[in-house]
């Protein structure tokens, strides 16, 4: 992927230890582990990692990592894999990308940090002829309680096709169509949900019918998953823009906003 610019930043793909170095402090920063563990794992060496930063430096502001795989059957190698039974979409015929690690820069983000992440992730995407986006979405805390009225609205709209939907594999799962209950406040279902969910969801994403908790990271997630083809046109010609600016463009349209 050639680096795309945007006013005074560039989404780049990470070159080298040194610049792993950064991507890997910079995630250790924005999802801290609780269990001693490295954060690097074996996907890390499986992925292509984009790095947004400004132009002149100063350090990161966003990264995420993408394993393109070029059928169902190699999301067995995946990171969702480790919590999620995927074998109901290992007949699937295109290339499936999949995104984790979304991390941003602490106390507030410029919206083109994440036009340019998307825009990366766009042409990460289209390059590679993906049919399917997916990933495992996090809350922030283990706790489901403290998710209940997400979970809810997750559980009454957002459930994917059941002939595609992940099985159960993790240690502890939040089964959320039966613990959370009835949707009683959509605004707030709304704002307890990590922005990275809303997008995909705002894209015609589906989730899993229940969640892992990870004691690990402290956090609460789904199974995401987006059909390219069914993104709303005006979203994917806005993201199809971003992505086609170069070094040195001005860049256009827009976009909007942790990924596991």
């Amino acid at each position: 992927m050639k680096p795309l610019q945007r006013g005074g930043l560039v989404a780049r793909l990470a070159e080298g230890p040194e610049d792993m170095r950064h991507v890997l402090a910079f995630r250790r920063a924005a999802f801290p582990r609780l269990d001693g563990l490295p954060e690097e794992d074996a996907q890390d060496a499986l992925s292509a990692h984009v790095m947004v930063e400004r132009a002149a430096g100063g350090g990161l502001l966003a990264s995420f990592r993408v394993m393109l795989f070029g059928w169902g059957a190699g999301l067995a190698q995946g990171y969702a894999a480790r919590f999620y039974d995927v074998a109901p979409l290992e007949g699937y015929a295109k290339p499936i990308a999949e995104m984790g690690r979304f991390c941003l820069a602490p106390g507030g983000v410029h919206p083109d940090v994440l036009r340019l992440a998307w825009g990366a992730m766009t042409r990460l995407v289209d390059d590679g002829q993906a049919g399917l986006m997916v990933g495992c979405t996090s809350f922030r805390g283990a706790d489901w309680h403290r998710h209940r009225a997400a979970l809810a609205l997750l559980a009454a709209v957002h459930v994917g096709p059941a002939a595609h939907l992940p099985g159960r594999k993790a240690a502890e799962v939040v089964d959320y169509p039966a613990l959370a209950g009835p949707m009683t406040d959509r605004r707030a279902a709304l704002a307890g949900m990590p922005p990275l969910l809303r997008t995909y969801l705002a894209m015609g994403g589906w989730v899993s019918d229940h969640a892992v908790i990870d004691r690990g990271l402290d956090t609460l997630h789904v199974f995401t998953c987006v059909e390219v083809d069914q993104v709303p046109p005006a979203r994917a010609a806005s993201l199809r823009m971003i992505a086609r600016s170069s070094p040195g463009g001005p860049g256009e349209g827009g976009a909007s906003e942790s990924g596991a």
